[in-house]
């Protein structure tokens, strides 16, 4: 539950941000924008609602103006030096050109989790077990997993490259997570609103 709250937090943080940026930037800018990122963050338990709809032609030009710790350029380094001797190329380039598949499932007294490839997709799934209301559903195009890789350095992953490519991606729900009394959704789609 301390994960949840704590990822509810730092996405309550992110909208808040994207939403003032998207207040300080020319509203005459999100005209020729076809393409929304839409977050809403529902938080019963602290009253909280946030709702945010940037168009991704303005996150996409906003990113590189962010200089902050592991965020510089539109790109974000990853340090976490367990991860420092994955070759992340080879293994998209594997899962990639591997056929559909149910890659990982691991069913334990804690959790449920499921990790898939369908339909260009990259699909992954998590129950808690403990609280069947907390799920967390990830679905993410393989282009815009290419995008992050394209042209970012070994240790980087390239934000603003994957903002361009989910422009193509068409209307999609990429993640949602459910919690007892919180939920997040953030999708995209072509409308300004989320009504």
């Amino acid at each position: 539950m301390k994960m949840m709250q704590k990822r509810t937090q730092v996405g309550v943080v992110f909208c808040l941000f994207a939403a003032g940026m998207a207040a300080l930037v020319n509203p005459a800018m999100a005209a020729p924008a076809d393409k929304y990122l839409h977050v809403n963050v529902d938080d019963a338990t602290e009253g909280t609602k946030v709702n945010v709809n940037v168009p991704l032609e303005m996150a996409e030009r906003i990113l590189p103006a962010i200089n902050n710790r592991d965020l510089h350029d539109g790109k974000i380094s990853i340090r976490n030096k367990d991860v420092g001797d994955v070759d992340f190329r080879a293994v998209l380039d594997a899962v990639r050109t591997a056929p559909d598949n149910e890659f990982v499932t691991v069913k334990d007294k804690d959790s449920d989790v499921r990790v898939a490839k369908a339909n260009g997709n990259i699909i992954v799934h998590v129950i808690d077990k403990k609280n069947k209301e907390q799920k967390v559903d990830v679905t993410v195009p393989l282009k815009i997993v290419d995008a992050l890789f394209s042209t970012a350095n070994k240790d980087e992953l390239d934000l603003a490259a994957a903002i361009r490519a989910l422009s193509d991606a068409g209307d999609i729900l990429l993640v949602t997570v459910q919690g007892s009394s919180e939920k997040v959704r953030v999708w995209v789609d072509s409308r300004n609103t989320q009504d």
